[in-house]
């Protein structure tokens, strides 16, 4: 026998169908995201109009690394030699010198250069006055404003041989000194030079990672006991990671190019073994020596090898649990 229960009412409502959901809205396409946002894009095409004249665009030039290029000829007068200009890169001694002095600068430069901001930062934020931090934050960043020319004179007059130092020197009795022209240290004069030059611009990024730090983490750790150095190496630095994470993945891409104004204009008083780099190579074997085909396969793989590093640097940064640039 069956017993018929009476269903509640609010049995009935919850079993009842309800209204159909409302359709979702269409997403919009590309060309109404555009226009929808097409002030803010009018301001970067004058950027991208640059990088498209000035950087892309003059990308197709590689073409002529496979050519026996003449500029008389043109490109497509000048013929196709293939792989031969990468062949003669690879046994020429001239580029086995230049690309070992770049990649002992370029490591001289990371391992001393690439810190000296982060210090400068950490140095300045430890000074309790403002005023003193402006001032040395000024002081230190103008030399960046200077060309390479006023930058080798300035070193020219303190350590060459008829310099400051020198001159002190004779004065005590004691044999001369010229930095300028040894040969032995001059991988590292040319990185003391990019630091005394750059190492205030640098520490503006790293100064204002710092300043966007809440004060209160600090006002925190301060209550709790915590030192000046475990401020710093519990707070300041890690807050500092992501953006040196960022300029180091940015440098070993470009470790190949270790200045190009700043050696050439040097290398007269050292000679072509202690400054010939990849960059001053390209000059002399192209612009001077007319050898566009050689110099431009040395540029073509210098690019390479540099996509490969930033690629390759990103992936590792991400793979240790960073954010990488993309």
């Amino acid at each position: 026998m069956s017993v018929n229960i009476a269903e509640s009412p609010e049995a009935r409502t919850a079993r009842a169908p309800g209204p159909p959901a409302p359709p979702k809205p269409r997403k919009p396409s590309l060309r109404q995201r555009i226009w929808r946002e097409r002030w803010a894009y009018t301001f970067i095409v004058p950027g991208a109009l640059f990088f498209l004249v000035f950087a892309y665009v003059p990308m197709l030039g590689n073409v002529v690394a496979f050519q026996d290029y003449s500029p008389f000829r043109g490109i497509e007068g000048s013929p196709w030699v293939g792989f031969a200009n990468f062949t003669a890169i690879w046994t020429d001694p001239e580029v086995l010198t230049a690309l070992r002095n770049t990649l002992i600068i370029a490591v001289l430069q990371l391992v001393f250069a690439f810190p000296a901001p982060i210090a400068l930062a950490l140095l300045l934020n430890s000074l309790i006055s403002d005023r003193a931090k402006r001032f040395v934050q000024t002081v230190v960043y103008l030399p960046h404003f200077l060309s390479w020319v006023i930058v080798i004179s300035v070193w020219q007059q303190v350590l060459g041989g008829g310099g400051l130092v020198a001159g002190l020197l004779d004065g005590m009795g004691m044999p001369g000194f010229d930095a300028m022209t040894n040969a032995d240290t001059f991988k590292l004069l040319v990185v003391a030079q990019g630091m005394w030059k750059d190492v205030g611009w640098g520490t503006i990024i790293f100064f204002a990672a710092i300043a966007g730090i809440p004060h209160d983490r600090y006002e925190a750790a301060a209550i709790d006991g915590a030192t000046p150095w475990q401020r710093t190496w519990h707070i300041t630095l890690p807050a500092l990671v992501p953006v040196a994470t960022l300029l180091l993945i940015l440098n070993i891409g470009s470790i190949l190019t270790v200045g190009f104004e700043q050696l050439l204009l040097q290398q007269p008083m050292v000679g072509a073994d202690a400054a010939q780099v990849l960059d001053t190579f390209v000059y002399f074997r192209g612009v001077m020596g007319g050898q566009w085909g050689i110099a431009t396969a040395a540029g073509l793989l210098k690019g390479i090898i540099g996509t490969i590093l930033v690629l390759s640097a990103n992936r590792l940064a991400k793979r240790l649990g960073g954010e990488g640039i993309f």
